[in-house]
């Protein structure tokens, strides 16, 4: 009766592997997934829904590197780069969106798409009358498209790419993205100071002769940084002020004279250092020795002191 009872409960092993078999025969691989979804995406017959659902799964496959390769030699990588002039607002955002997963990391992929316009086309998105989301993943794929890419940091330079990222702070209801911006700047500094310090053997010397050709830093100072962003310690979000923190300490050498001759730079990270001596005090009590607000008081006492 008991063995009855078991039987009843579970199914036999053959009949388990004959439906594991079945089910494994209608998998689709993420190839043929693809190729549908820029199949639907290409589709003049699409509703703008199904496009921008079709963008928004086919974000989740290019992220691995295989699969973006794929999605190029597919012509999706076109297909997206044309979207990013689409009048269409949520087309364009998803078309960036899908732009940026399929550029991180992966140099073939930024290749292709600085050599299709697409450097170009997010600079007229970020440089023009857009909705904020548009303009978030336009910057989410630009900041995809620069990394460890110094040919296209060139290029970023020479089309004024970073007058474009500076004329967001002078508009209103840019804010969240100003975090960005400084992240991205802070990255592509440390980026070029790192290999340049790194010990490295022949192969390397071709990139690093790359990174001597992208003047960013010189242009960054000739544009008016060192005065811009300071301003932004006095946002409220600890995140935003560790990432500013970070780029002040990253810009010292080369805005140091500037910073001396700011009083209200001066003011800041006196306050702030008031602030997070208390705030690093009480993590201290709770048992938390190297916690998140010691290491920004940290970040804060060395500025002071190399001021």
């Amino acid at each position: 009766a008991r063995e009855e009872e078991v039987r009843k409960k579970f199914r036999p092993i053959e009949q388990l592997k004959e439906e594991f078999e079945k089910l494994n025969m209608k998998m689709e691989t993420d190839y043929e997934i693809m190729v549908k979804l820029i199949s639907k995406f290409n589709s003049s017959s699409s509703t703008l829904d199904e496009k921008v659902a079709a963008l928004y799964d086919l974000e989740y496959y290019v992220h691995q590197v295989d699969n973006a390769k794929d999605f190029l030699s597919m012509g999706g990588l076109r297909l997206v780069i044309e979207g990013l002039n689409s009048s269409e607002a949520v087309l364009k955002e998803h078309a960036a969106f899908v732009l940026g997963a399929a550029l991180s990391s992966n140099p073939k992929v930024q290749i292709e798409a600085i050599e299709g316009g697409a450097l170009q086309k997010l600079l007229v998105i970020l440089a023009t009358e857009q909705p904020l989301p548009v303009r978030k993943k336009a910057l989410f794929a630009l900041s995809s498209m620069l990394r460890h890419f110094p040919y296209a940091q060139q290029q970023f330079l020479k089309l004024g790419g970073l007058q474009v990222l500076r004329s967001l702070f002078r508009q209103k209801g840019m804010e969240t993205l100003h975090v960005r911006v400084v992240t991205l700047l802070y990255d592509l500094i440390m980026e070029k100071m790192l290999l340049e310090d790194s010990q490295h053997g022949e192969q390397m010397e071709e990139k690093i002769q790359q990174y001597r050709q992208v003047r960013l830093v010189p242009a960054v100072l000739e544009q008016g940084w060192c005065a811009l962003v300071p301003n932004l310690l006095a946002m409220p979000e600890h995140d935003t002020r560790e990432k500013v923190l970070k780029l002040v300490g990253a810009l010292m050498a080369f805005c140091r004279e500037h910073y001396r001759g700011d009083p209200a730079l001066g003011t800041a990270l006196s306050l702030l250092r008031s602030e997070y001596e208390e705030l690093a005090a009480e993590e201290q009590r709770e048992g938390d020795k190297d916690g998140y607000f010691r290491e920004l008081l940290g970040s804060i006492n060395t500025i002071i002191q190399e001021l």
